[in-house]
Formats: C-alpha cells, structure tokens, sequence
C-alpha cells in the first residue's frame, strides 16, 4: 500500500496550478509573470518586483543538508502552520476524515482540522505527560488520516522516546500518516527522527526556523516526507509561499557564521533553562517547574492568574497556559537573555518579600 491511498482521492488527480515561475525559467528579458519591470524603492538588489521560485533551490538545499534528508523529501513552506494546514486539507476529507491529537498540545493541529471540518480525536497524554502509545493506537479508526506527535511537546516541555515513535509508524503502516512536529527539537538532547523517514514511508516530520534559528518573523517551517506526499503537497501549494526577503534571511541564517551563532544561542538557552530551573523551585508559591526539553519552562503555581499580573505589570509577558488540560495552574516562561531571565526572577521574589 503506498503511503498516497490514505490521501483524498480528489486530490492526487488534480491537476496543480503552474505559475509562471513554473512553467520557464529565467531569462533576460522576463514579460510572462505581468510584474512591473522596475524595482521597488528600498529593495537592495533583491528583485522583489519579480515573483520569487515557489521552492528556491538554494534554500531547499541548505535545509535538506541541515536536517539530513534529500531534497525531494523536503517541502518549505511560511512557518510549520502552513504545513499542518496544507497536510490537513491533502489528507482529509470535509466531514468524513479526521486527525488525533494528544492534548494538552500545540492548538494548531485542531484549528487546521475543524477549518477543514475533519473531525478531531483526542487522546490525552498521561499524567506525566507522557504519550500514551496504547491508548493512541486503540483510538485509531479508519476516519483517522493524520496522527500528529509535538515533541518536545508545547505546552509541557517532554519529549516522545524515539523508540515510541517508532513503534507507531510501524504500527500505523498503511493505517495513517504520523506527523512528528519537532518545532523545539534543537534544544533537547533527544535528536530528530527525520532520518525513519527512509524506514517509514508514513512517518513525517515537520521543522522550523522560527525558534532555535531566531526567524520567528520571516516565516520559514519544513515538511520532511517520502517523496509522494512531498509531490502531493507542492500540488496544492500556493503558488509563491516564500517572499525573497524572508528567502535571503534564512539563508544568510543557515550561512556557517549564521549556524555558529545560533548554536551559540541554543546553548546558552539550555544553560539558562537549568539555571531558571533550580531558581524557580526556591520561590515561595510555586508548586513545580516541569522538566523541559524545550525553549521555555511550564511552571505550576499556587495562584497563576495573580503572578501573571504582576509580571505583566513589570513588564513582563509569559504565556497564561491555565486554559490547558492538566495545566490549570501554570505558566509558561520562555527562556530570555540571561539578564530577562534575571528580572524574571527578581520580580517573583520581590512579589512574595
């Protein structure tokens, strides 16, 4: 069975739109496109009055090096989003297919699903926040379509063992399409899972560049997939996904001096989050700070909504996380400069002085 039968029938027949970048390449005089012929004032040689490639070679290659997969295997898109949406909508049908999720998780999965009205299946995650393999694999139907696993999870910080991963995209073979969302995957120790992709022509893994790589505002996320859903997905792609600014800033990023510093970055986040760690646990009125693999720490408190005014009003945004399952008492802190970091913690020991 290939991996394209649990895709809408509708849509592996469908015959793609073909822009004009598409259809002919470069030349020297370009009139197809309907473009001005005059660059914009500010426009710093990028040509942005010209329609940018619907997947810049350059770019797909610098990422299909970085997260080790080949280049048909790799889609680029505006940020994991546009991904999970496009995936929803490839996968499942309006009112007949459906996605499972293990809440508390990252609210994308299901908002992408109901746009689509593709039912959502929730499994909760345990009370450790752990996945629940079992239960997961019990609550598959044949509606189900796509299974999307955040690891590390946001909220919660936890990674899913690779080994558990492993055991669903084995289980689920011909069954469904698990998504693996490793938007966070950089700050754990646990590494990607991208390279079961070969192994595992169901398993996908999405990437970004919005978190360890510092490009949160250009908008630049990965889908990682056997070839046949890469294929599938550019046919319903919009036809120019990737402005050329937001283009040239992930490439200057994924240059050797942009990765050494961001891996400078990454490894002062890590340090930082042990740091705030330790810390947090010490401050009068806090229940727990959860262990976190990711760039942020969820914290338990004996009375979020009051912390969270008083931060706000030292100027201070975290994210009020309590509307979670199992987090009604929580925050969630993202790492910071060191010296954010250190204000953060000033203001929670001067609130309980």
């Amino acid at each position: 069975m290939s991996v394209l039968d649990l895709a809408r029938p509708e849509i592996r027949t469908l015959q793609p739109y073909s822009s004009a970048r598409m259809e002919a390449g470069g030349g020297q005089i370009m009139l197809n496109a309907n473009e001005s012929a005059w660059q914009p004032v500010g426009d710093m040689g990028l040509g942005c009055n010209r329609y940018p490639d619907p997947q810049p070679a350059a770019l797909v290659q610098a990422l299909a090096q970085l997260y080790g997969v080949k280049h048909e295997q790799l889609w680029v898109g505006r940020g994991s989003d546009e991904a999970i949406d496009l995936l929803v909508r490839a996968f499942c049908r309006a009112g007949a297919d459906a996605i499972l999720i293990q809440p508390p998780t990252f609210g994308m999965y299901a908002v992408s699903a109901r746009i689509q009205n593709a039912a959502v299946i929730e499994v909760p995650l345990k009370a450790d926040f752990s996945v629940d393999a079992q239960a997961l694999l019990a609550a598959v139907t044949p509606a189900v379509k796509l299974i999307f696993l955040c690891t590390p999870n946001n909220p919660s910080g936890r990674s899913i063992p690779r080994a558990d991963i492993e055991h669903l995209a084995a289980q689920l073979a011909g069954r469904a399409l698990v998504v693996v969302d490793e938007a966070y995957v950089e700050f754990s120790d646990q590494p990607s899972v991208a390279n079961l992709i070969d192994r595992y022509e169901n398993l996908a893994v999405l990437r970004t560049l919005s978190k360890a790589w510092a490009l949160a505002g250009a908008r630049i996320g990965s889908l990682l997939a056997h070839p046949d859903v890469i294929a599938l997905i550019r046919r319903i792609m919009p036809p120019y996904p990737l402005p050329l600014p937001c283009v040239a800033a992930a490439l200057a990023e994924l240059a050797p001096a942009g990765q050494a510093t961001a891996r400078e970055n990454v490894a002062i986040v890590r340090e930082q989050r042990a740091i705030m760690r330790s810390a947090l646990t010490r401050i009068p009125g806090v229940r727990e700070v959860m262990p976190s693999d990711a760039n942020f720490l969820a914290v338990r408190f004996d009375d979020a909504g009051t912390v969270y005014q008083r931060l706000l009003q030292a100027g201070i945004v975290v994210r009020d996380i309590r509307r979670y399952r199992q987090l009604e008492d929580a925050l969630r802190i993202t790492m910071g400069t060191p010296e954010e970091n250190a204000r953060v913690l000033t203001v929670l020991s001067e609130a309980r002085a």
